[in-house]
């Protein structure tokens, strides 16, 4: 193992990264004491919301950009407090490449699902406190460095999740929130009791992450640890055959949560295991790579073909997701510097692209009412605009060159067939599989918006309104990223670079 990989560099006097974690916590304590009016959105606790975020976005940005070296591989900003000594569980906070691009990627993706919410108008408190909630848990994911505080920040993100769809989703939000929580609580088990294996498993007994990616056990206890929590975060990733809690969760939940869930959460999964499998497990991992690059490939062809079977638009795009997730399976797989480099830039890429997708959804849905594709058609000539969006987000999400989705898939590609630790034969039949996802995408994609937005026009739907300033401002948020990192690929990438490289020495000197 790379001498420098989980190390501390450098810890700062001030607590930025608890001050990033906690902010959004404390604001959610505080909404109770606001204002609101029965029956009506309350501005207050909106406003408050947005307010609070976009400060906690300004400040991940500033603390990455100014105390922040990303040509390190090991850990900053750490922050170390003893908090229940008993149990060995530690207040533990740090920063590496792999997690800073994340951080920031939920701040963004977080605000801009709370400035996509104006319509909602049924427990406005409720609602943004637990946005709030859901903030603070993602970023102490992203940050933890106890597995104790790792394994609550995952427990802890799962409630407001559920009660989010619970309450203000669709039709069968009851039986969606209730198929997220049972498949994503049982998978928090297997995680529970891999992480303590490996606790127990050296002289002395540790929650740090750093100590633990330190010991890098190996033989049959590491491969059992290492399938515990592949399916534990295989089911958040999502992982085939154990996504099928998605496309019902997406279809229910309101356009923000679906951002939110596919922006953020989704990349929970591949972070973890990049975080555990991969920089705990690396023997584990090199012998059980080609399984995990098989199952990324099962995901890219199985999301692509389910989601030409699906007619409505927010479970089409969830299937989408499936498939693209794959990728990120792949290039962890790859066991190569490419490889992962890749799988790190398609979570930043999809959480722009699929965020920006269920955004414009929401957009025509709440014209519309309906996101039933049979049931729309002609919507380009009353939403040009919407339409002008809904295309450029599935232009990026089928990979078109000058789009961040090209970039992140052909460094995957690149990485796999570049990795001479797999045969020639395996890495041709790798490629052919995945190209067929990349033909299929586009199928379903531009088929979906041909369905939707041209076609016979529907009387009903002729006069509705465009997109607002609003909604401009926050579809062009997400998309501008997607361009720039499409073109200038170097911005995202040199933030996790050191990180990624020292993970692949890992298997060259392992």
């Amino acid at each position: 193992m790379d001498a420098g990989l989980g190390q501390i560099a450098s810890s700062d006097a001030f607590p930025w990264l608890s001050l990033i974690v906690l902010l959004p916590a404390a604001a959610a304590l505080a909404l109770p004491l606001l204002p609101a009016r029965d029956g009506e959105l309350s501005p207050w606790a909106r406003n408050v919301t947005l307010i609070v975020l976009l400060v906690d976005l300004l400040l991940m940005m500033g603390v990455f950009a100014t105390r922040f070296d990303p040509s390190l591989d090991s850990l900053q900003l750490v922050e170390r407090v003893s908090w229940l000594p008993a149990i060995g569980l530690e207040w533990s906070l740090g920063a590496d490449g792999l997690s800073a691009p994340l951080v920031v990627l939920s701040g963004l993706v977080t605000l801009l699902s709370v400035a996509a919410s104006w319509s909602v108008k049924r427990k406005p408190r409720l609602y943004y406190g637990l946005l709030l909630v859901q903030a603070s848990a993602q970023g102490m994911v992203f940050l933890s460095q106890d597995f104790l505080l790792f394994f609550l920040a995952w427990e802890l993100e799962l409630v407001p999740v559920y009660l989010l769809i619970a309450i203000w989703g669709g039709q069968n939000r009851q039986y969606a929130a209730t198929k997220f929580i049972l498949y994503t609580a049982l998978a928090s088990l297997l995680i529970l009791i891999s992480g303590l294996a490996l606790a127990l498993s050296g002289d002395q007994f540790t929650l740090n992450l750093s100590e633990l990616a330190s010991r890098s056990p190996g033989g049959g206890f590491a491969i059992l640890c290492y399938l515990g929590f592949l399916v534990g975060f295989g089911v958040k990733l999502p992982m085939f055959p154990l996504h099928t809690w998605l496309p019902d969760a997406h279809g229910e939940a309101n356009a923000p949560v679906s951002m939110l869930l596919a922006g953020v959460l989704l990349k929970m999964g591949g972070y973890a295991l990049l975080r555990f499998n991969v920089q705990m497990l690396p023997e584990a991992h090199l012998t059980l790579a080609p399984a995990l690059v098989i199952l990324g490939i099962v995901n890219i062809v199985y999301g692509a073909l389910n989601a030409f079977a699906q007619d409505n638009v927010k479970r089409r795009i969830a299937c989408s997701s499936v498939s693209h997730m794959g990728f990120v399976l792949v290039g962890i797989g790859a066991v190569d510097a490419l490889g992962i480099s890749g799988a790190m830039l398609q979570m930043v890429s999809h959480g722009l692209i699929a965020a920006a997708m269920f955004f414009v959804t929401g957009c025509f849905y709440e014209r519309t009412k309906t996101l039933s594709i049979p049931n729309m058609g002609g919507l380009a000539k009353a939403l040009p605009i919407t339409f002008a969006f809904f295309l450029a987000s599935s232009l990026a999400s089928l990979a078109l060159p000058g789009m961040s989705g090209f970039i992140s898939e052909i460094t995957i590609f690149l990485g796999i067939t570049s990795q001479e630790a797999f045969t020639s034969l395996f890495r041709s039949i790798t490629v052919l599989l995945a190209a067929i996802g990349l033909v299929l995408t586009p199928i379903y994609l531009l088929s979906m918006c041909r369905r939707v937005f041209f076609g016979p026009r529907i009387p009903a739907l002729a006069s509705v309104a465009d997109m607002r300033p609003r909604e401009l401002v926050i579809g062009l948020s997400l998309l501008v990223p997607t361009l720039v990192i499409g073109v200038w690929p170097r911005i995202a990438m040199d933030l996790y670079e050191a990180s990624t490289e020292a993970l692949s020495q890992q298997f060259l000197i392992g």
